[in-house]
């Protein structure tokens, strides 16, 4: 279970993940008893909540086992981001929002790096919740304060709530309108949400204990918008406060000394940084010779040339620095091309999946990034969740009354999970069965080759598409792939646009094809709505293809409807199963590990939970070895 806000993503995660917080706005969980929960008549107290079976902590734990709780204090960690910045709200369609945002803001529940379906209390003490999961009641705690030093009331979580249901980007109050019927506050420290009966049970309490706490004083005192561009950050209770920023060009945020949890089990060993810096490049080959000089000093690397030949400068050499692969058990990042489905010429399957025989992973993959990347053909790669073979009894069952229906191919009953064909390594061409396949498809059709070797149909339109990015990184990837497109009577060109134009160009849908970052987690839900439902198609930053499909509404309604891990791993299955055979995308690449470069004056547990690496949560400062780094000119 993931407890995450209304953020919305900003890009694509390519260079500059690090510094990039891809935002879901839903949160899913579900009614548990729990070991340790006391029961009051038919309510059930808890100080956690979990979809599946019992939380990994129990109510009196220490600090999570991942951290070192005795952790100094201090320093500072910087890093980069690529582009620029406008804003401090990336809740807004306007602007584009400052990395790390929304790193003062928490919610009720929070998540643990190692305990994937659990979701424990921080603004509140207990919740409280009946059997049919009618409403759930919020606990808060008293001593909870926001960075000015006001106390947050009920009334604040009331407002920040209502705040998402008028003002939060669409996509998300399509999804949520009908799950609550009213929130009530009781008492300045309690507060209680009532559910529609409508509502799904799996994602009730997440939508009401995941929202972020905001300061109603503050936005009445600014008139601050949701939905607005904002100077600064939203007055909220979380560790780090803005500190300064020049647009463009840097922004830090410090360490709130009065931090009101800096001493609960939850924080122990955390937020142990005084100040965390980002800087901001043009491109990510800036950035690395910034890294280079030490002008930023910890690094997630996404390049695997840089990787693999990068990594041998001064630095390096000198023991100023260091290199650290750091195995990734998170839910792979399904990173591809997606086409604007809403463009008549992509409409037609077929014309997709041949565009999609065009691209040679494995030649780019061994040519461009040393071997080192892995194709994510799921949309849930390196898990169990990932559909594999042919379906089981349990998939079958959902998928053949779409089938029945007209809505679902009959093949994915009996075949394989869709995957891309697969190609040679020794040239970028494709191979010559692929070629062909791809060929054939297109005239099936309608897309016929004329004298001059370019594909028209029957009006006399060229099949042409451009491809949208702003990072330079792709260059080598996306040229190759034109080349192969020319091959088989396919006009592309690529357009390099700005940080501003790429991110306004993806919502207005000013694209052929433009990259998406899909970020599942373990326990998808309602936020698959988002990602692939129909409802959220006219204007999302998650179904970036405007998929409208019933099929996969279906289905997508059959993983909510999820009441056990098995019913979860079946339905999710067959709902990874129909959305490769709709073929809206090319799927590039993801990386099972995380590979990290950091100068070596940051330390982190000997053990990392399985999740995330943290350098922003539990890594730490080593004073005295950074004081040595900084005499011998190892970094500025």
């Amino acid at each position: 279970m993931q407890v995450q806000d209304c953020r919305r993503p900003m890009g694509q995660r390519g260079p500059s993940r690090q510094v990039f917080f891809a935002a879901a706005a839903i949160v899913a969980l579900t009614v548990a008893t729990l070991p340790g929960a006391k029961a009051a008549g038919d309510v059930t107290v808890s100080y956690g909540f979990s979809n599946f079976g019992a939380l990994k902590y129990p109510a009196d734990f220490d600090n999570l086992d991942y951290v070192n709780p005795d952790a100094p204090k201090g320093g500072e960690i910087s890093l980069w981001s690529q582009g620029s910045f406008d804003s401090f709200n990336q809740y807004a369609r306007d602007g584009v929002a400052a990395a790390l945002n929304t790193i003062g803001s928490e919610s009720m529940l929070t998540n643990t790096y190692d305990d994937p379906y659990g979701a424990y209390c921080l603004l509140c003490t207990t919740l409280e919740y009946p059997a049919d999961l009618s409403f759930v009641t919020f606990n808060l705690r008293d001593d909870v304060t926001f960075s000015d030093g006001t106390p947050m009331t009920a009334e604040d979580v009331a407002f920040s709530f209502n705040l998402f249901q008028t003002q939060g980007i669409s996509e998300y109050r399509r999804i949520v309108e009908g799950f609550i019927d009213r929130v009530e506050v009781e008492t300045p420290h309690r507060i209680t949400f009532y559910f529609k009966p409508e509502a799904s049970l799996r994602d009730r309490v997440g939508v009401a204990g995941g929202t972020p706490v905001f300061s109603k004083a503050w936005f009445e005192k600014t008139g601050a918008r949701l939905d607005k561009s904002t100077k600064e950050p939203f007055l909220s209770t979380g560790a780090y406060v803005l500190d300064s920023f020049d647009y463009n060009r840097r922004v830090v945020y410090k360490r709130n000394p009065d931090y009101w949890g800096n001493d609960i089990p939850l924080n122990r060993g955390r937020n142990n940084f005084d100040r965390i810096r980002v800087e901001y490049y043009g491109d990510s080959d800036a950035a690395f010779e910034g890294f280079k000089a030490g002008d930023y000093t910890f690094r997630t690397e996404t390049d695997p040339e840089n990787w693999s030949t990068g990594y041998n400068f001064d630095a390096i050499r000198k023991g100023w620095a260091r290199i650290e692969t750091i195995p990734d058990g998170n839910v792979g990042t399904h990173l591809s091309w997606v086409f604007n489905l809403d463009r008549p010429h992509w409409q037609d399957a077929r014309v997709r999946q041949a565009i999609g025989m065009a691209f040679n992973f494995p030649w780019s993959n061994q040519t461009l990034f040393h071997g080192l990347y892995s194709r994510p053909v799921s949309f849930w790669p390196n898990t169990d969740l990932a559909a594999t073979g042919t379906p089981t009894e349990g998939e079958v069952a959902l998928l053949k009354p779409l089938v029945d229906k007209g809505l679902l191919d009959a093949a994915i009953l009996t075949d394989d999970a869709a995957a891309p064909p697969e190609n040679a390594a020794a040239t970028n061409r494709p191979e010559r069965k692929n070629a062909r396949a791809a060929a054939a498809l297109l005239e099936e059709a309608g897309w016929k080759t004329g004298s001059d070797g370019i594909r028209r149909n029957d009006k006399g339109e060229v099949l042409s598409l451009t491809i949208i990015q702003y990072n330079p990184f792709y260059d080598k990837v996306v040229n190759p792939f034109i080349e192969n497109l020319k091959l088989i009577g396919v006009q592309a060109k690529l357009e390099r646009v700005d940080t501003a134009q790429y991110v306004e160009r993806r919502r207005k849908g000013d694209f052929d094809l433009a990259n998406q970052a899909f970020d599942m987690n373990f326990e998808p839900s309602i936020g698959l709505e988002q990602w692939f439902g129909s409802k959220t198609a006219d204007d999302s930053s998650r179904n970036l293809m405007r998929l409208r499909d019933p099929a996969v509404d279906a289905l997508i309604g059959d993983v909510i409807a999820a009441k056990t891990v098995q019913d979860l791993t079946t339905s999710v299955h067959a709902l990874d199963r129909a959305l490769r055979a709709k073929a809206f995308d090319i799927p590039l690449w993801y990386n099972p590990d995380n590979w990290v470069a950091y100068y070596d004056f940051y330390r982190h547990p000997d053990t990392l939970p399985p999740l995330q690496v943290g350098q922003l949560d539990f890594w730490w400062y080593d004073a005295d070895k950074a004081a040595e780094l900084k005499a011998a000119g190892a970094y500025n």
